[in-house]
């Protein structure tokens, strides 16, 4: 049960402090204060008092897109295991109804753009889908391989398999498929070289077009929700790439915490050295990331 609520608040709580870490890494990056590490909680608490205004042209779609998208969120994060601690519910083929909420996730914030009418957000949900195609088979491919190495389809037994001896018995696998996830993770998260999630006004964004007509909490919501979604595919790294643990419990919910943080500074200094690429170019990494996962799975089925 203690592991249950920590659970909990950990993936309730910690996801906003990642941007903050991202951007503070950023800053420093560009030999700027930044903001405080805590910024996007304070944005999201002003984003919750305000009031939100909707266009007469939207529907019922366009305000249940964000709700909709947060609680697949919610729900996703419940199945994942979080450092050494198996995930409050867990069940062989879990990893479908992962897949599955990330798809509807993705389907009602499209949809949601498609409501509005605009052509421009139409624009971004042409991209945010056609780039989601080249993504996916990467999450598809790395999980079906940790499924054939566990000999599991439950994501607890996936994600808290790897240990030091997995990494050295199959080392090559592991090593492309924390290639893969690092690059389905930046562009899952609409992060730089995909996608700049702090422009909101040039015909390259692809995510943020989406969401520019929401305001107010819903926009908070979907803030929010872009934050626990980067929280839920980090963990899904970390697991992978730090396999570490005490047995200590207390701990290890400490390595796991600092681990993910480590993650966010990554991304940082990722985002600060690399220019976001031509939008022809993104496809070309997105099957680079397919064909090291395909790899992996190859080595593994060998």
């Amino acid at each position: 049960m203690t592991d249950i609520i920590i659970h909990c608040a950990v993936a309730l709580l910690l996801p906003p402090l990642l941007l903050g870490v991202i951007g503070k890494t950023k800053a420093a990056f560009a030999g700027r204060v930044g903001a405080p590490y805590l910024q996007p909680y304070f944005d999201l608490i002003k984003l919750f008092r305000k009031g939100s205004v909707f266009s007469e042209t939207t529907t019922w779609v366009f305000r249940a897109g964000p709700l909709i998208t947060l609680s697949a969120a919610l729900i996703a994060v419940l199945l994942i295991p979080l450092g050494r601690h198996v995930a409050p519910l867990s069940f062989s083929g879990d990893l479908i109804l992962f897949a599955y909420l990330f798809g509807l996730s993705r389907f009602f914030t499209t949809i949601a753009a498609l409501d509005t009418g605009s052509s421009f957000e139409g624009m971004g949900a042409a991209r945010e889908v056609t780039f989601s195609c080249l993504a996916e088979p990467t999450l598809f491919f790395s999980l079906l391989t940790l499924a054939r190495i566990s000999k599991s389809l439950s994501l607890s037994t996936i994600l808290t398999h790897p240990t030091p001896a997995i990494w050295l018995a199959a080392g090559a696998s592991m090593l492309l498929l924390v290639g893969a996830l690092f690059i389905t993770l930046l562009a899952e998260n609409s992060r730089i070289p995909f996608d700049d999630p702090n422009t909101h006004l040039e015909l390259t964004m692809i995510h943020e077009v989406m969401v520019l007509d929401h305001s107010g909490p819903a926009f908070g919501i979907i803030l929010y929700g872009a934050a626990l979604k980067l929280f839920i595919l980090g963990a899904v790294f970390v697991n992978i790439a730090f396999p570490v643990a005490t047995g200590n419990a207390l701990l290890d919910w400490g390595i796991f915490i600092v681990a993910m943080l480590v993650l966010a500074v990554a991304i940082g200094v990722v985002e600060s050295v690399m220019a976001r690429l031509r939008l022809v170019r993104v496809p070309q990494l997105l099957v680079g990331a397919t064909i090291l996962s395909a790899f992996a799975m190859l080595l593994v089925l060998r």
